[in-house]
C-alpha cells in the first residue's frame, strides 16, 4: 500500500471539519452510522495516518507549500539545532534559534493543531474499534487495527512531550464542553504513552501482506516504545525493546544513498514510515522539494557539522592527513575520502543536484564572486531525500509534492539506541562494538577497535555512539531530541554560532530554547491552560 486513502472523515474526528457550525451533527452521524464493518473501522484508521501527512508533522515545507504557507514541520527540526539553517526565518526554526519566536509563531500552533487532530482521530478509533462485535469485524482485523491507532496515539503525544512538556493528555472521544482541559505533567503524558505502545506490542502484527506495507507493526512499536525509554533514561526498558526488535527481521539496506529515494522505501531498514504517492493531488509531501537554482536553499546544512564526519581512514578531520580543506567559495575538495555518509547527505559547491539539469551546479553562497554567489549561505546544500530530477516521469514538477516516503523509524537507529543503552548502563561488552561496526561497515567505515581502540572507557564509548548518531541520523529530525536529553543544546547554539554563517545568529534563550510555549491562539479559546513558566 503505497498511500493511505486520504478521506478525511468528517464524523467523530476533532479538527477534521472545516464547518465547525456543523460538529454536533457531523458527530451524531458518526454514532448511528459509522463503525458498522470493517470497511469504516480502516477507513476510521487511515485518517489517522492522513493526519501524519500535514506539514506540520511529516509532510515537510519549500518555502510557502504552493501558497498555502505552512510553517517548519518535524522533517525540519534540525532546524533547531546546530545540524541545519532554516535560512526562510518566516519558517519558524530560524526564528526560534535567533531568539524572536513568540507564543504567536505559527510554528508552535501548527504542531499543536495536527498532532491533536491525529489524536482525536485515534481516540474515535480507539473508543470504537473496541466495541465492535466479532459479528462485523474479525478478531485479528480488530487488533491490528485497534494497535495501529495506540501506537499512533503513542506517536503524536511523544513529540508533543519532547518539544512542549506538559501538554492536555485526552484519551477519548470529547464533547465540545469537555473541550477545555488542563495540561497534565510530562510524566503522566509520558507514561500513557508508554502504556499505549506496550499494549501495541501486544495487538500488532509483525508484518502484513504486501498490498498493506506501511502500517504500523509491532516493530514499529517496538522501535518507537526504545526511543521514549532512550529519552527518559530508562536504559533496560531500551534494551528490553531493542532485543525482541532484533529478532523480527529487519536489517541495513545495502546502500546508505539509495535507501533516501524512493526505490528504498520498501527495504527491510525501515521500520515505520509516514508514506506518500506522488499524483497530481495535493498530498503534502514537500519535504524532497526543491528548487530549480539551488538545492532547498531554505534549510542549509551547517559547517560544523560537515566537519563532524570523519575521513574514510575513521579519522576526525583535524587529525586525518586525508583531508584536504578547500576554500570557502570552492569546498568541493572536502568531499575527498570523507565517510561516504556526507556525500550522501550533503551537496558542495560546484555539484549537479538535478541530473536532467547537468549545467546547473550548486553555487557557493554570499561573499564568493561570479560565478559564485547566490547559494546557500552556509555554502552546503540540502542532498538527503532530496529529488534528482527537475520535473517526474508523471511530468509533475520538483517544487510540487512529491512521493518519499519519510522514514520515522529506521533499523540503524534502532541498533544505536541499544549501543547506547548498553553504554549508559556500563555494559561495555563486545556487543557494544559490533552494534556500531554493524552500521559503520554498510558504508565501509572502520571499526571502533581498529581506529579509537578497544577496551574504551564509558565516556569514550559514549562519545563515540553520539558521533555516530549524528552522521548517520542527519537531517531526520532527531537532532533536538538527542541533545535535549543529552543537555547539550546550549553546546549546539555554541557550535552554530562558532560557524559565523552570513546573516544568521543564534541566541541561547535559558529555558525558551529548550521547549516550545504554549500556542497563544489555544490559551486565548482555553482558560485553563497556563503558559510554560519560561515563556510566561
Amino acid at each position: 500500500m503505497k498511500k493511505f486513502i486520504i478521506i478525511l472523515i468528517a464524523f467523530s474526528f476533532a479538527g477534521c471539519s472545516k464547518d465547525f457550525t456543523e460538529r454536533e451533527s457531523l458527530t451524531q452521524i458518526a454514532k448511528d452510522n459509522f463503525w458498522k464493518s470493517e470497511a469504516d473501522a480502516q477507513l476510521a484508521i487511515n485518517g489517522i495516518y492522513d493526519a501524519l501527512q500535514d506539514a506540520a508533522l511529516y509532510g515537510g515545507v519549500l518555502n510557502n507549500n504552493n501558497n498555502t504557507f505552512s510553517s517548519a514541520g518535524l522533517t525540519m527540526y534540525d532546524c533547531l539545532t546546530d545540524n541545519l539553517y532554516n535560512n526562510y526565518k518566516f519558517q519558524g526554526p530560524g526564528n526560534y534559534m535567533i531568539g524572536i519566536a513568540t507564543a504567536s509563531t505559527g510554528m508552535f500552533s501548527s504542531l499543536w493543531s495536527a498532532s491533536y487532530r491525529g489524536i482525536g482521530r485515534a481516540n474515535a478509533a480507539i473508543e470504537n474499534i473496541e466495541l465492535m462485535p466479532t459479528t462485523l469485524i474479525s478478531q485479528d482485523k480488530k487488533n491490528a487495527l485497534f494497535g495501529q491507532a495506540l501506537f499512533l496515539r503513542g506517536l503524536l503525544y511523544f513529540n508533543l512531550a519532547v518539544y512542549f512538556e506538559d501538554v492536555p493528555l485526552i484519551t477519548k472521544v470529547q464533547t465540545l464542553e469537555e473541550a477545555y482541559v488542563p495540561k497534565n505533567t510530562y510524566q503522566e503524558v509520558t507514561a500513557q504513552v508508554i502504556k499505549d505502545l506496550t499494549d501495541a506490542v501486544n495487538f500488532l502484527p509483525a508484518t502484513y501482506p504486501a498490498a498493506q506495507y506501511g502500517y504500523a507493526t509491532k516493530g514499529a512499536a517496538l522501535g518507537l516504545l526504545a526511543r521514549v525509554q532512550l529519552y527518559n533514561k530508562n536504559y533496560q526498558a531500551v534494551l528490553d525493546a531493542t532485543a525482541t526488535l532484533l529478532t523480527l527481521g529487519y536489517s541495513l539496506n545495502a546502500s546508505y544513498p539509495q535507501l533516501f529515494t524512493e526505490q528504498g522505501e520498501l527495504s527491510r531498514e525501515v521500520v515505520f514510515s509516514v508514506r506518500y504517492n506522488q499524483d497530481v493531488s495535493q498530498n503534502g509531501e514537500f519535504f524532497s522539494a526543491t528548487f530549480l537554482g539551488n538545492p532547498a536553499i531554505d534549510k542549509n546544512p551547517m559547517p560544523n557539522l560537515v566537519k563532524d564526519f570523519y575521513c574514510t581512514d575513521g579519522k576526525p578531520i583535524t587529525s586525518s592527513p586525508l583531508y584536504t580543506p578547500g576554500t570557502l567559495c570552492n569546498n568541493a575538495a572536502q568531499k575527498a575520502n570523507r565517510d561516504p555518509r556526507l556525500t550522501a547527505s550533503v551537496y558542495f559547491v560546484g555539484d549537479v543536484f538535478l541530473t536532467d539539469r547537468p549545467t546547473v551546479v550548486m553555487r557557493a553562497g554570499p561573499g564568493c564572486a561570479a560565478p559564485n554567489g547566490g547559494g546557500p549561505p552556509t555554502h552546503y546544500g540540502l542532498k538527503k531525500y532530496l529529488r534528482t530530477t527537475s520535473v517526474s516521469s508523471s511530468g509533475i514538477s520538483v517544487g510540487n509534492p512529491g512521493g518519499q516516503d519519510f522514514y520515522v523509524i529506521r533499523y540503524a537507529d534502532v541498533l544505536l539506541m541499544r549501543a547506547e543503552a548498553l553504554i549508559e548502563l556500563n555494559q561495555l561488552t563486545t556487543e557494544v562494538y559490533t552494534l556500531i561496526k554493524t552500521v559503520r561497515q554498510r558504508v565501509s567505515m572502520p571499526t571502533v577497535q581498529s581506529v579509537e581502540g578497544a577496551s574504551l572507557t564509558q565516556t569514550a564509548l559514549r562519545d563515540v555512539v553520539r558521533h555516530e548518531r549524528r552522521v548517520e541520523l542527519a537531517f531526520e529530525g532527531l537532532r533536538f531530541y538527542d541533545l535535549k536529553r543529552w543537555g547539550d543544546i546550549q553546546n549546539a547554539f555554541n557550535r552554530a554560532i562558532a560557524d559565523n554563517v552570513n546573516g544568521y545568529t543564534p541566541i541561547f534563550l535559558p529555558g525558551k530554547s529548550t521547549v516550545f510555549p504554549i500556542p497563544l491562539s489555544e490559551l486565548n479559546v482555553n482558560s485553563n491552560l497556563v503558559q510554560n513558566p519560561v515563556w510566561q
